[in-house]
């Protein structure tokens, strides 16, 4: 088991923020989390890396109960990109270092390494078609480049668990394409983590997840197989209006609301 949500509850200032969340996420599973602003997406994540604690209930992450592991060691087998990320990276740093900044926990090198250790790094970006970015300082690169940047520093420590928290945000059209693409192949890979996708643009969600999970105002609005769950009646409900939905790939669709 990945991941385990059993009756978890998020309580501040006598304010119910996450209620009755029950979730399990299987090996082999990809998810995305769908909620518009405010439902609750990134304190679900804080609760994953252990950035807050439940108020009730119990949370396993990787086989680990909290409560009875160590935070720092679990987040070392757990990547996590989001875009605050990027003003901590040292931006005259090439995108091989920054990379390999990954396998010591920091956002810069300030210890010695190995010369094989910078090539393990390089080799990383040829896996991931990305050999162009080689010898580039982070501060020239694109939206889209930077977000791969920062996934191949999360691969280099070989992570069980991958999360993208609004990955999408600040690319333009094509480039979201792009990268979607880019996230599409990283899952086809035979020795891929599990990825938890996060956004609340529906047409966001790669065509690689197989689950979805649906928050609305702090609770569990719906759960389950992708494709099970785009349908238009369950879309509309959880919406709440009604909407026109077009298909672009398998799996993926957009949504436009829908004007009499």
């Amino acid at each position: 088991m990945i991941l385990s949500f059993e009756d978890v509850s998020l309580i501040r200032n006598q304010l119910t923020l996450l209620q009755d969340i029950n979730w399990q996420i299987k090996k082999g599973e990809h998810w995305g989390i769908l909620g518009l602003n405010g439902a609750g997406k990134s304190l679900l994540l804080q609760l994953i890396t252990g950035n807050l604690w439940p108020t009730t209930g119990k949370l396993t992450v990787l086989g680990q109960t909290f409560g009875h592991t160590s935070i720092p060691e679990l987040n070392k087998r757990i990547g996590w990109i989001a875009n605050h990320m990027q003003t901590r990276i040292p931006q005259y740093e090439n995108a091989e270092k920054i990379i390999l900044s990954g396998k010591f926990a920091s956002f810069g090198i300030y210890q010695e390494y190995k010369k094989s250790e910078l090539e393990q790094a390089k080799e990383i970006l040829v896996q991931l078609h990305a050999q162009h970015l080689i010898g580039k300082p982070f501060q020239v690169l694109s939206q889209g480049e930077k977000q791969i940047v920062l996934i191949a520093r999360a691969l280099i420590s070989k992570p069980e668990l991958l999360i993208l928290d609004e990955p999408c945000n600040g690319l333009d059209l094509f480039a979201k394409e792009q990268f979607l693409g880019f996230i599409n192949q990283l899952m086809a890979t035979p020795d891929a983590p599990t990825l938890l996708f996060v956004t609340h643009h529906i047409d966001e969600l790669p065509a690689s997840l197989n689950q979805l999970l649906m928050l609305k105002q702090g609770r569990i609005f719906a759960q389950g197989p992708l494709d099970l769950l785009m349908q238009p009646d369950n879309l509309e409900n959880f919406y709440e209006q009604a909407i026109q939905i077009i298909p672009i790939q398998k799996n993926r669709v957009a949504i436009y609301p829908k004007f009499d």
